[in-house]
């Protein structure tokens, strides 16, 4: 690689942590005069709590004291999955669909089989489970309730599984979806668990058109979650499946870890307490955004929308926004911006909205904004934007731009090591311990085989860093 251009790169890197490090980046110098206070200003209400229910929310802000003028700053949004003590879990309506193409012959079916066996193992009696499998074709074993002479049948069906055909993921996700409508209604929870090792050859092919007919099959009360194993598949678009269908989303170099991802996502389904969770941003007058890292939002005027997944018991989420912000006059407390969730709360089934807001005090003391700076969100801030160049090193990597991508990381490096010294060094040793490891995988993948899965680990690396935590496997 071009030694200007990695120079040029990682001089980039660096500017980033201007925005979440020591003083909040002013984007315009201050026109007023410094008015003398001469009473303490307000403490910001830092963090701000949401009202119990099956979801809590916990907000953060990078910087609770800001200088006049214009400055960025990061919003850290924690949700959490209530823990039900000694309940029942809840009964299930799922459909299990299954590449059985030919690049999944031999061991990656077998392994697949075995898994599917398993989780029929798992079902109960008020549980219904859908087997489909496709290739270029696809057939399905009806939707039924799991008592035990249905389970018998069910592995006996698993049994006869055959790989053939091309990849057919739409027509996959269709029967799929027809097998959870026969007793979608008698269901809090109805799931569809895909299972792919391959790019979509037959069907509908194009990335928009599948995310597509995901978005529909949420808007249905129906959730996906994505599980891809080997290192042909497009993780991209298989990521997109879990976001845009409330799941979860899992990579597996190894068939013989499928039985515990689809043990996990039964558990995480069976225990769902939340579901069409939103999270809004609503900014006041004087406040921008910059981005939603690592979501796909909507804005509609000052509101910013972040659909969520369904949130099982004990499940964290983690939502992190640059913003910028504006206040006039040393003293003055600034409304950054207000926040509301809103969900349907499967506890109690009843739908739910909770408020609160984030504010931040103009001061003219630098020392004051570098020790009021929240450690906490500094360190969630800078995970989202080292996720951010995890998944850019990923694309280079892919591309055989292994310097590139190489430069990215230690970028990712610098700015771990910067907020060391606002947090701590124990509270960023983990991180810097994994960047260390992902730049001596990258250092060492050989193979075709061994640079895609260095890939496809950086992307699930990244999913976890922008806050997605309950929903990567």
């Amino acid at each position: 690689m071009n030694r200007t251009v990695l120079f040029l790169s990682l001089a980039g890197g660096l500017a980033l942590t201007a925005l979440v490090l020591g003083l909040p980046q002013v984007t315009r110098p201050r026109t007023d005069p410094v008015v003398e206070v001469k009473t303490p200003p307000p403490t910001p209400r830092l963090p701000v709590q949401g009202t119990p229910g099956s979801l809590t929310m916990t907000s953060r802000l990078s910087h609770p004291y800001v200088p006049a003028g214009s400055s960025e700053v990061f919003a850290t949004v924690d949700l959490m999955g209530a823990e039900v003590p000694g309940s029942k879990r809840r009964p299930v309506n799922l459909a299990l669909v299954i590449d059985r193409s030919g690049s999944m012959s031999g061991y990656k079916l077998a392994q697949a089989k075995q898994a599917a066996r398993h989780l029929v193992g798992l079902l109960r009696d008020e549980d219904r489970l859908a087997i489909v499998h496709y290739g270029s074709d696809v057939k399905s074993l009806p939707s039924a309730q799991a008592t035990a002479a249905q389970r018998e049948r069910m592995l006996q069906y698993v049994d006869g599984i055959w790989d053939d055909g091309g990849t057919n993921i739409s027509a996959g996700l269709s029967a799929g979806r027809y097998q959870l409508s026969t007793a979608q209604e008698g269901f809090g929870v109805n799931r569809l668990i895909l299972l792919s090792d391959g790019q979509p050859t037959e069907g509908t092919t194009d990335d928009e058109g599948l995310t597509r007919q995901v978005r529909e099959l949420r808007a249905t009360g129906i959730t996906v979650s994505a599980i891809g194993v080997g290192t042909d598949f497009n993780e991209d678009l298989m990521q997109g499946f879990a976001e845009y269908g409330a799941g979860a989303y899992g990579y597996l170099e190894d068939a013989g870890q499928l039985a515990a991802l689809f043990q996990k996502d039964l558990q995480q389904a069976s225990t769902t307490v939340a579901r069409d969770v939103t999270l809004t941003f609503t900014l006041p007058t004087g406040t921008v955004l910059g981005e939603v890292l690592g979501y796909n939002a909507r804005q509609s005027g000052n509101q910013v929308m972040v659909s969520l997944p369904n949130f099982s018991a004990g499940q964290l989420e983690r939502v992190v926004v640059r913003l910028s912000t504006t206040g006039e006059t040393v003293g003055q407390t600034v409304r950054v911006t207000d926040l509301t969730l809103n969900y349907t709360d499967l506890i109690r089934n009843v739908g739910v909205e909770n408020g609160a807001a984030l504010s931040a005090v103009v001061t003219d003391r630098q020392e004051e904004i570098v020790a009021k700076q929240d450690k906490d969100a500094t360190v969630y801030a800078v995970r989202a934007r080292s996720a951010v160049n995890l998944k850019k090193a990923a694309e280079a990597l892919s591309e055989g731009r292994r310097e590139e991508a190489k430069g990215y990381i230690q970028q990712n490096q610098v700015m771990f090591n910067e907020a060391s010294a606002v947090a701590s060094p124990a509270a960023v040793a983990s991180d810097l311990a994994e960047q260390q490891a992902t730049l001596d995988e990258y250092e060492s993948a050989g193979s075709d085989e061994e640079v895609r899965s260095a890939a496809k680990k950086s992307k699930v690396k990244a999913l976890r860093g922008f806050g997605k935590v309950g929903s990567t496997y």
